[in-house]
């Protein structure tokens, strides 16, 4: 029994040796940015050459979210970077938390993409990447950052997004990109609730066939769904060994054969140019028939409005409140958001007008629950008191 002992005792040391030599190596990276910002990454290398894989974290978590995917994704010949984003992790700038949301996206915007094709640029060049085979990944913030790198890059055969969305210029891109696969997942407990409709609307925007979608009930948000569902992982490590390695820049053809709600086919018209004025026409329509036909839902289309005022469009982003106030005449906030836009837009009496009809039907509102209503009162009252108004 002793002497068995010790041969079931070898055999397990043994075991764990080898799978402690399988683990792919990881290395820290430290890399530098346009303007001299440290950046920090992690590469986790293949054991053979192979493809690449650029993780981009969502933006309440930081690169080490990816460690175990990433470590899978080599062990199965994958050579992957996670990067913290400036401000985020172990890389250097200001702190995101610490930031005014509106500096915050203005860095985003501006200082993000250079940053990324960095850290792109290291993944492409070390030995034993195909850097003509490279796939991305994100979740939430990243989702934008991983199609705008793909935008920017035609070397990306293959895209992951988790919980999250894109920019007008990135769902052009996936609306004109017939033969780029793509991998979608989001859950509806996320604690970001137009999430899981706005991955179900890339997906059904996105023309090539070659797409797969993942709809849990229960996960939460983003990369924090690999704690939920340990099969996500997996079936991510499988759609890049497919679209990189097997058969690259392709995957199997979706199989789900549902139609296009028309709930998103109309989000489709709405963040076209002139989109907006076309629905109203057809709500119009609709209304004649039924006085209570509603064609979209109202956070949805608030969330595409201050989509299109961020990334510069605050004519269109205008146009797009308008048609929610027109379709939600009772909602505080639709006309607290028209607002928002308004002020950005330089339209100070508007912008007044219309966060002090947001605080009128709030006084009545009984639907809101109070972290909502509060959040509506405050952002209405610190505009009337930035333009010198009383909201009383």
């Amino acid at each position: 029994m002793r002497f068995l002992g010790a041969i079931i005792l070898s055999l397990f040391i043994t075991a764990s040796i080898c799978q402690a030599q399988a683990q792919p190596p990881e290395r820290d990276v430290n890399l530098t940015a346009a303007d001299s910002t440290k950046l920090k990454a992690s590469y986790f290398a293949a054991s053979s050459p192979g493809p690449g894989v650029l993780l981009l974290h969502q933006c309440n978590r930081q690169r080490k979210i990816w460690d175990s995917l990433a470590q899978k994704l080599a062990a199965a010949g994958i050579n992957v970077l996670t990067l913290d984003l400036r401000g985020f992790g172990e890389s250097g700038g200001q702190p995101n938390d610490k930031l005014p949301p509106y500096q915050a996206a203005q860095i985003e915007l501006k200082l993000w993409p250079s940053d990324i094709d960095v850290a792109f640029q290291y993944l492409v060049a070390q030995p034993g990447v195909k850097a003509d085979t490279i796939g991305v990944g994100g979740a939430s913030c990243g989702v934008n950052n991983s199609v705008q790198a793909a935008r920017r890059h035609p070397e990306v055969k293959s895209l992951v997004l988790l919980s999250g969305n894109t920019a007008f210029s990135g769902r052009r891109f996936l609306r004109n990109s017939s033969d780029l696969p793509v991998f979608f997942a989001a859950a509806d407990d996320d604690e970001f609730k137009p999430t899981p409709e706005v991955i179900e609307w890339l997906y059904s925007l996105t023309p090539d066939r070659e797409k797969q979608l993942m709809h849990y009930s229960t996960g939460g948000h983003g990369a924090d769904m690999f704690r939920v569902h340990a099969e996500l992982q997996d079936l991510i490590v499988n759609w890049y060994v497919t679209t990189l390695i097997k058969t690259p820049g392709h995957a199997p053809i979706s199989t789900d054969a549902a139609a296009i709600p028309e709930t998103f086919r109309n989000l489709d018209v709405i963040d076209q140019p002139g989109g907006p004025v076309i629905m109203l026409q057809k709500l119009t329509e609709a209304r004649k028939q039924d006085p209570k036909a509603v064609l979209f839902r109202e956070d949805m289309v608030n969330f595409l409005g201050y989509d299109h005022a961020g990334s510069g469009d605050i004519k269109g982003a205008i146009e797009i409140m308008k048609l929610n106030v027109a379709t939600f005449p009772d909602s505080p906030n639709v006309y607290d958001s028209l607002s928002d836009v308004y002020l950005a837009d330089g339209q100070k009496d508007l912008a007044c007008q219309n966060a002090k009809k947001a605080l009128e039907l709030l006084a009545t509102n009984t639907t809101y629950n109070e972290q909502f209503r509060n959040g509506v009162k405050t952002n209405a009252e610190q505009k009337l008191k930035q333009l010198g108004n009383d909201s009383k």
